[in-house]
């Protein structure tokens, strides 16, 4: 076989050409490696750096438990609530309401006074510097503002308002107590029917 100068020549550089890039896959597949342990170095970075902001978060936790039990047995005296303190149905809970008692207020109630509607008043302004813009009680049996009732009166209207309410309050109550006393009797009906 003849081989000239310039077949040489091209075999040299194919030669060349293939073992450079033999060695750029070599390469290659050694930078893929060492990524790949950079990047399970750093996930593991990542775990511990996630373990150790959890263990001083659960040591701080334990920390400040022990700081506010110290807190609460100095300070407060709080204790967990016990078995006792838990309800075991409706009459329990039922039992528990209390209505209110004969002393108790009636509720306020508020209005906006109009001034164009207040009595006693010549001029609507004049009425309107008498009612002013804030709110104003208002009876609610007559439905007149405390500020233009005479005093006597006013004493008067709100004492038979509260005779009135309770009357009304005791009325209700009645019957609310009534209708517990049936649903809790048609309660046990149901339940000595399931039993």
């Amino acid at each position: 076989m003849n081989l000239t100068h310039d077949r040489v020549r091209s075999i040299g550089w194919i030669s060349v050409l293939v073992i450079c890039g033999a060695m750029l896959v070599a390469l290659t597949l050694r930078v893929n490696a060492v990524k790949s342990e950079v990047f399970v170095t750093e996930k593991r970075i990542v775990y511990t750096q996630q373990q150790i902001n959890f263990l001083e978060t659960e040591f701080q936790t334990r920390s400040n438990q022990q700081a506010l039990k110290k807190l609460n047995d100095l300070e407060f005296g709080y204790q967990a609530p016990s078995a006792g303190q838990y309800l075991e149905g409706e009459r329990q809970l039922a039992a528990l309401g209390a209505a209110p008692g004969p002393d108790a207020p009636a509720p306020i109630r508020y209005a906006n006074a109009d001034p164009a509607q207040v009595p006693g008043e010549g001029t609507a302004q004049e009425a309107e510097e008498k009612a002013g813009s804030l709110l104003a009680m208002v009876n609610p049996v007559s439905g007149a503002t405390a500020a233009a009732m005479p005093e006597s009166e006013r004493r008067r209207e709100l004492a038979s308002a509260k005779a009135a309410s309770r009357d009304a309050e005791g009325e209700r109550l009645r019957g609310q107590a009534a209708d517990l006393s049936q649903r809790l009797a048609s309660i046990e009906v149901a339940e000595a029917a399931n039993q």
